[in-house]
């Protein structure tokens, strides 16, 4: 099965039992929390016992694929600059930009992982249909069914739970998509029954609850979903707590800051997986895209470009991305936060169009853009 899944380009594979993991034992009381938030697909009670998910489940297939690129970090990227668009190495340069820039996770800049590790998932099954002759259900999950991917990664043996709830490899670190395979075929673990899951290696160590900008890792190994910054960003639909918003800095599309920080992604892998590295933006209307944002990428693009899209163009730029997710609404929503945020200085031509912008969206009959709109302009005019 490991074999298959690397000839599949697949990072890591293992097995896990569909029974005793357990952390899923702990999730009635973190959804009593509240700390879901208004994730209410996080409450199906199939999520705290695979063998819901698929009647008869006996075992777990999980698949890791890298995402990581040789770009830097958000903590390392001022909020000013941007990467040279015309040095594609992985020591690029850094130009001042004429706009401010955004944020997007990196687990977002490239093609919708969904469909990236799906494909691969699909294959695996009928790799394992070929193999197997004795009838088996088997269902293939990426982030679309009620199955917690890093517990199973865990018992895989592929890592350990981290303090800001990733699941990190001692080699790859923690830029890894999961996909997992719920199946009715007994497998042999990948752990034997004397072994224990990966070590925890974090020890002291707390950069990542430390460095969190909204304080959203209440304690070690617990987050409340409610003051992330991903969830903040792609979650909530409606208008973002006030009090979070100033935290939440240039972030328009999840965060890396808690993998950005960690120790064990200092020296992580770049990914051999093309589809995953920076889109180029391709404006889809005429005069759609500010000079700043000519050639950009989804590495860090520019904050007025981002707010200044339409539905129509949003759902043709972000076609077959992650970012889809957030929806138009959520995206300008986000940008309007980043440009309340960006420090702007007053007579400038980046204050002046970004207060034209925002003007105008701050008019806008949808009352959630109108809000954050209107709070930007305050920020701008602080």
């Amino acid at each position: 099965m490991v074999e298959q899944a690397r000839a599949l380009g697949f990072d890591l594979c293992g097995v896990a039992p569909a029974e005793g993991l357990e952390e899923l034992a702990r999730l009635p009381e973190w959804l009593a929390r509240g700390y879901a938030g208004e994730m209410r697909y996080l409450r199906d009670p199939r999520r705290a016992d695979p063998g819901r998910v698929v009647e008869g489940a006996r075992s777990l297939i999980v698949c890791a694929l890298n995402y990581n690129t040789p770009l830097p970090y958000s903590t390392n990227v001022p909020a000013e600059s941007t990467r040279c668009h015309s040095e594609r190495s992985e020591e690029s340069a850094f130009r001042v930009s004429d706009s401010p820039r955004g944020w997007i996770s990196r687990y977002a800049w490239g093609d919708d992982y969904h469909e990236v590790l799906g494909k691969k998932l699909n294959a695996l099954v009928a790799a394992m249909h070929s193999q197997f002759r004795e009838p088996f259900e088997a269902r293939a999950y990426v982030d679309t069914g009620p199955v917690v991917e890093r517990v199973a990664a865990k018992y895989a043996g592929l890592g350990w739970l981290a303090k800001n709830t990733c699941l990190i490899n001692e080699r790859l670190g923690s830029w890894l998509f999961l996909g997992t395979i719920v199946t009715t075929l007994e497998l042999v673990p990948s752990l034997r029954s004397a072994e224990a899951p990966p070590p925890d290696l974090c020890g002291n160590c707390r950069l990542c609850i430390d460095a969190c900008p909204t304080g959203a890792i209440v304690e070690p190994y617990v987050l409340d979903a409610r003051r992330c910054i991903s969830y903040l960003t792609i979650e909530l639909r409606g208008s973002i707590p006030e009090e979070l918003r100033t935290p939440m800095g240039r972030m328009v599309f999840g965060c890396d800051i808690c993998q950005d920080v960690c120790p064990w992604n200092r020296n992580a892998p770049p990914t051999n997986e093309p589809r995953f590295h920076p889109r180029v933006i391709e404006p889809v209307g005429a005069g759609l895209a500010p000079p700043s944002s000519t050639g950009d990428t989804l590495f860090a693009p520019a904050l007025d470009f981002l707010a200044s899209l339409t539905e129509e163009d949003f759902r043709e730029i972000f076609r077959g991305s992650a970012i889809k997710r957030t929806k138009w609404r959520g995206l300008v929503r986000n940008a309007c936060i980043a440009l309340g945020n960006s420090g702007l200085r007053t007579g400038t031509p980046e204050h002046t169009r970004a207060h034209e912008l925002l003007n105008r969206l701050a008019q806008s009959p949808d009352t959630v853009l109108a809000e954050h709109a209107a709070w930007a302009l305050r920020r701008l005019c602080d």
